[in-house]
């Protein structure tokens, strides 16, 4: 049994090292010719568009930002937030900014990624958002880009929120007060179009400049947030309506008023 830990540890410590890509880039997808991935999903139900051109911000200075944001469990559960709080935390995390590139195949966004690749999708568990259902939404940041605006698509509704959330959160109780909770999934082949088997290293390091985005974007609103990484695989990805395999959750985000 010791001897199977020390192996698994290694493998993991490997995996974690900077492998050469000229060899696999050369062989990619892209390097082939075919088209890239889609940025985003074709919305199908009805929409909601938030604007957020003058959500306040509590904390303008990003030293204070920086000094101020923690993570935070506990939420004022009968407070709500507002709409344009929710989409300036979505535009900064994941909203596209423009495009560069052969038919626009590298969005710019205001976090990083391996390649331009961005190889997320955005979903939220809406509990309190003035004026919003409560429910399941997708964020469509391809249907406005270059736009200061947030597009959600309504997927379908949150039968008992606590209990739900608190399931796909594996207990956590705490995260079902927030005022909504962001899942991001990931598409693993917009990354394998640029750097096949070795993709993943790579958005393992993207989805932590998202998550942090998230926190400090929470943080300037003078909102609570904690990024999650222990969930239920099969209960999120069924929520979300992902097949589990070319789409699957990777990270939980509750925010909401402290």
């Amino acid at each position: 049994m010791e001897q199977e830990l020390k192996q698994e540890l290694q493998r993991n410590r490997s995996f974690m090292k900077c492998p050469i890509f000229t060899e696999s880039m050369g062989k990619s997808d892209q390097s082939r010719g075919l088209p890239h991935p889609p940025h985003g999903k074709p919305t199908k139900n009805p929409v909601a568009l938030l604007e957020f051109d003058t959500v306040p911000l509590v904390e303008p200075s990003y030293t204070n930002i920086l000094e101020a944001r923690r993570s935070i469990r506990v939420f004022d559960e009968n407070a709500t937030i507002t709409q344009s709080q929710l989409a300036f935390i979505l535009h900064t995390a994941q909203g596209i900014q423009g495009a560069r590139g052969k038919d626009e195949a590298f969005t710019l966004r205001a976090v990083p990624s391996g390649g331009a690749r961005h190889p997320f999708e955005t979903y939220i568990a809406i509990r309190a958002v003035d004026g919003l259902e409560p429910g399941f939404y997708y964020y469509a940041p391809a249907a406005t880009s270059g736009q200061k605006r947030v597009v959600l698509e309504f997927l379908h509704p949150i039968t008992n929120y606590a209990e739900q959330i608190t399931d796909m959160l594996v207990g956590q109780k705490w995260a079902a007060k927030s005022q909504a909770t962001i899942f991001l999934s990931c598409v693993p082949y917009k990354a394998e179009w640029r750097y096949r088997e070795l993709a993943h290293r790579v958005v393992l390091i993207d989805l932590g400049h998202v998550g942090q985005n998230i926190m400090l974007s929470a943080t300037a609103l003078g909102l609570g947030s904690c990024c999650i990484a222990a969930y239920d695989q099969q209960l999120c990805d069924k929520n979300l309506a992902l097949d589990g395999e070319d789409e699957y959750t990777v990270y939980a985000v509750p925010i909401g008023k402290t």
